[in-house]
């Protein structure tokens, strides 16, 4: 569950970001939203993850699951989570 919340998180991040004039470091996310926009990119791509990690949680061996499972929620913190709220705290703070 808290790899879903992290996607969510992640997805919602990133459009609020590119709204305040922020970029997309991604370039494939890039690509894709010139291909069909910012808000459908985000959403098939979040579909899309939250797919996978079901379909992880679902056919891998109990103890490799919870291991992977970990592994991406940790870098999901690290590499989305952390970075995301630093900005949006630095703004708040910059706005205020």
């Amino acid at each position: 569950m808290l790899n879903i919340v992290l996607q969510v998180f992640d997805g919602v991040a990133t459009y609020q970001g590119l709204q305040l004039g922020w970029r997309e470091a991604n370039p494939i996310l890039l690509a894709a939203f010139r291909a069909v926009g910012v808000g459908p990119a985000l959403l098939l791509f979040k579909i899309q993850a939250c797919g996978l990690l079901w379909l992880l949680h679902r056919v891998a061996p109990l103890s490799v699951g919870i291991a992977v499972l970990r592994m991406l929620a940790a870098v999901y913190c690290v590499l989305s989570l952390a970075p995301w709220l630093g900005k949006f705290i630095s703004f708040a703070v910059s706005s205020a």
